[in-house]
């Protein structure tokens, strides 16, 4: 409940974004970790509790400016009291898991408008002194925070999201299903963006074993224990990525023509596969159940001991499928010259065809703005040249 209530209470949430560590026990708004001088000009950190003033679960002004404070009576730089502060010393448990030595009183002529405002005055006075003794002593100490256990997809909460003011943008991706068949270099940085937004579901599809090899080409950096495991891909991503994305679900299977079946459902399919005749029952499946799908890939060769190549993003949507067969956006053959099939030392190029792909899945949600509307993109190492093709045609 407690981070519940801060993010529906605008002085609640903005202490949060800040980087203060706020938390609400029961009836109590405690302000963690804060720095304070002792009379031997030692900086510490205690806790400051307001009682939390409510209207239901919205705040309102403090009825009270006196505040609890849980450490020794704080401080000047000189390790003289700062006696303007000083109410009463007396231990009392709060009852929230907090005993408090001292109350202070520090009161604006109009009392406080919020609890944005209380707390930062209170945490400024005391932690104005420890600042001079340590300039690194900060009230602001962006602690991780661990999301309320019954609510959201997220084990802790995305802060990142409200500090960049974009939250109602963020809400077009939550009633979005996705599934990323292939879980190799590229499959795994589309996990990695992916398992970053409110998306309810995520699945992955892969039979294959997450070897040494694939370390070089996915995110992160897995240990030398991960390797020896010998575990699936699917397997040793979802351990990775659940510690921070709560329903991402692990299909130890390869997705053939028996098992399309498994897709329906899904709001968006990233393909993410190097098999191409493998493609062909996938895609026709996911055309018949009207399913958008982006299918990623990667071409090139190495000339003259460089590498040149392409990055391909290709979308269909119910809008747009004809350039997928008519054109070949798509191949469904095979190809034994590809140097993608032996060189691993090209991350750089798994996590661009990644980000593309779920650059363009978060224009099809109306997230990012889709001007152009194009649905096959290709990006050219030599030049750094983007060409985008194939928009919908409008309708009559």
């Amino acid at each position: 409940m407690s981070q519940r209530l801060i993010d529906r209470n605008p002085d609640l949430k903005r202490l949060r974004d800040e980087g203060f560590d706020v938390e609400v026990r029961k009836s109590y708004l405690l302000l963690k970790d804060v720095p304070y001088v002792d009379a031997n000009r030692t900086v510490r950190r205690g806790i400051l509790a307001s009682e939390l003033s409510l209207s239901g679960d919205l705040t309102i002004p403090p009825a009270t400016h006196v505040i609890h404070f849980a450490g020794e009576f704080p401080c000047d730089a000189g390790g003289k009291p700062i006696e303007g502060l000083r109410h009463a010393s007396a231990t009392q448990d709060l009852g929230c898991g907090v005993v408090s030595q001292h109350t202070f009183s520090s009161k604006p002529q109009a009392g406080y408008e919020d609890f944005y405002e209380k707390m930062t005055t209170y945490a400024a006075i005391l932690s104005a002194p420890a600042h001079k003794i340590d300039p690194t002593a900060l009230a602001t100490t962006y602690p991780a925070i661990q999301a309320d256990s019954d609510e959201g997809v997220f084990v802790y909460v995305d802060t990142a999201t409200s500090r960049a003011g974009i939250a109602g943008l963020t809400f077009k991706l939550e009633n979005q299903r996705i599934a990323i068949v292939g879980a190799g270099g590229t499959g795994s940085y589309v996990l990695d963006l992916v398992a970053k937004t409110p998306v309810p579901e995520i699945h992955l599809f892969d039979a294959d074993v997450f070897s040494q090899h694939n370390a070089f080409r996915a995110p992160g950096a897995a240990s030398v224990e991960d390797l020896q495991r010998q575990a699936l891909k699917v397997e040793y991503l979802h351990e990775q990525y659940s510690r921070m994305h709560r329903h991402i679900v692990a299909h130890p299977c390869r997705v053939t023509a028996s098992n399309c079946s498994d897709l329906d459902g899904m709001t968006c399919v990233f393909l993410c596969i190097d098999d191409s005749p493998a493609k062909r029952p996938i895609i026709a499946h996911l055309e018949r159940e009207g399913i958008p799908f982006v299918d990623v890939g990667l071409g090139v060769q190495i000339v003259d001991d460089q590498i040149l190549g392409i990055v391909r993003v290709t979308t269909s949507t119910p809008a747009q499928r004809q350039h997928v067969h008519e054109k070949g956006r798509i191949s469904f053959v095979g190809s034994a010259t590809n140097e993608y099939t032996r060189n691993i030392q090209i991350a750089d190029l798994n996590a661009l065809n990644a980000t593309l792909a779920v650059i363009k899945w978060k224009k099809l949600c109306g997230f990012y703005a889709d001007l152009d509307r194009e649905h096959h993109c290709l990006y050219t190492i030599d030049g750094n040249h983007m060409t985008n093709e194939d928009r919908p045609c409008p309708p009559t």
